[in-house]
């Protein structure tokens, strides 16, 4: 809490030092910031939405069974292919892994599931070949995803320490 009120006070002081030094700049800069933000929303909730559903549905126990401790290699890979083919904004994926944690997610699972989410990109891909062909693109994400399976094993060592 206090982390999080200090930030919005350092926030806060430097958007008056921004508006002191020039307030033309500052007032065009959170105009764009707005827009920004607008364009976002619609997807932003409807995400929220989506997880706030699914946590409100499944059971502590039907997480744990499915991507619990124990599940292993299963549950392992089942998050994998959730995180590789879901496009979250980390700001979202964090506080939802902490709370699939709460619920009994295992830790290697809940780590392969973020280091897919943001390294591979399946949603993305179309896009990411126009810029660097299909051959880059499959490699990077090919090797994102094993990466994915080896941080996740060395974060369930780090963890069950």
């Amino acid at each position: 809490m206090a982390f999080t009120l200090s930030l919005w006070i350092l926030t806060a002081l430097f958007l008056a030092w921004s508006y002191a030094k020039d307030a033309a700049k500052t007032r065009k800069g959170l105009a764009k910031a707005w827009k920004a933000f607008e364009g976002i929303l619609p997807d932003f909730a409807g995400v929220i939405l989506l997880i706030s559903l699914a946590l409100t549905l499944l059971s502590p126990e039907t997480i744990s069974g499915l991507i619990g401790g124990r599940t292993g290699f299963r549950g392992m890979l089942l998050t994998s292919l959730v995180g590789a083919i879901t496009l979250i904004p980390g700001f979202i994926a964090f506080p939802l892994a902490r709370s699939l944690a709460g619920l009994g997610a295992g830790a290697r699972q809940i780590a392969v599931f973020i280091s897919t989410l943001m390294m591979v990109g399946v949603v993305t891909a179309p896009m990411e070949m126009k810029y660097f062909g299909r051959k880059a693109t499959l490699l990077r994400n090919i090797l994102a995803y094993v990466f994915s399976f080896a941080t996740a094993l060395v974060v369930g060592e780090v963890v069950a320490r």
